[in-house]
């Protein structure tokens, strides 16, 4: 029989959780067997836009959310990476989703499991030791912690079996289904002119050479420009071997740009590099820079060398 006391006691508490900072952040919670994904699949939201945390403890999680609301713009995602071995999870993490609920978070729960075999492998591959075969062989503490985690695994929204992905797929799928973003737009490419004298970027995954390209800077009048002057880009793109390169070159990337976003890249540096890193680099860039923008492509253009630049 319930008490009038413990029922005002209740509305209480239940109106101090409704009447809780307002929030409408989604919450993805990860947990499952080890070796399953757990770090790829957190690094892969990441990417996407999580806020994520590694190993978040279960009775820290109503205050980090509430510090979180507090500090972060309201509407973005977090993803948590929980171990649910510690003693009491089942019974707590019921306790704690109903009160998170009530403040308006959207929780769900994310399971990955793999076949024993797998698991197996990846723990040979990767030297890592099962955290529970301290004294158990690893099939042991594989089936120890399988058997452990049913109770777990049964209130999870969704679960991902990761046996017949290798971490670039199962990267992929975490994209593919996290994503707001559609595919084609994942991946930022950064586009660099620069000079040789000072040395190809440290960053740059891809580098074209357009040295091969007539030199503005033997024409005295346009020496002392940029290649963001007009009379400089005319100079430029008005050379026939210039206009067949640039055709080339971009088919090449339609071609290239596509493969590297289905790969799960999320950055690209394409440095352009000539003499001085002055005209023909930041003319070339520029234009690749009107493809981009023409193919609705995410891209950052910078001039490394260009004010400081003399000879080309």
């Amino acid at each position: 029989m319930t008490t009038p006391q413990a029922t005002k006691k209740t509305s209480a508490a239940a109106k101090a959780d409704a009447s809780s900072t307002p929030t409408t952040h989604s919450v993805l919670i990860i947990t499952g067997l080890s070796g399953s994904g757990k770090s790829t699949v957190l690094r892969s939201l990441e990417d996407v836009g999580y806020f994520c945390v590694d190993n978040l403890p279960l009775n820290l999680l109503p205050a980090f959310l509430k510090e979180f609301s507090q500090t972060s713009q309201n509407g973005r995602k977090i993803a948590l990476v929980m171990d649910v071995r510690t003693a009491g999870f089942l019974q707590n993490y019921s306790r704690v989703c109903q009160r998170l609920q009530r403040q308006g978070y959207v929780l769900h729960l994310l399971f990955l499991e793999a076949d024993e075999r797998v698991l197996l492998r990846r723990f040979s591959q990767t030297r890592r030791q099962h955290p529970l075969a301290d004294r158990d062989s690893i099939v042991q503490a594989l089936r120890q912690e399988r058997e452990s985690l049913q109770g777990v695994r049964q209130m999870a929204h969704r679960i991902l079996d990761t046996s017949l992905y290798n971490p670039h797929q199962l990267r992929k799928l975490i994209l593919d289904e996290y994503s707001e973003v559609e595919p084609r737009q994942r991946m930022l490419l950064h586009l660099i002119s620069f000079s040789y004298k000072n040395g190809i970027p440290p960053e740059a995954d891809l580098v074209m050479d357009v040295r091969f390209l007539p030199n503005p800077f033997f024409v005295e009048e346009l020496r002392p420009l940029t290649g963001n002057e007009p009379r400089v880009r005319e100079f430029v793109l008005g050379q026939e071997e210039t206009l067949d390169f640039l055709k080339q070159f971009q088919e090449f990337l339609d071609f290239l740009l596509p493969r590297f976003q289905r790969e799960g890249k999320t950055h690209l540096t394409l440095a352009i590099g000539c003499t001085g890193g002055q005209h023909r680099s930041v003319v070339i860039a520029n234009v690749l820079g009107e493809h981009l923008s023409q193919e609705n492509l995410p891209f950052t253009l910078t001039h490394r060398d260009m004010a400081q630049a003399a000879g080309g």
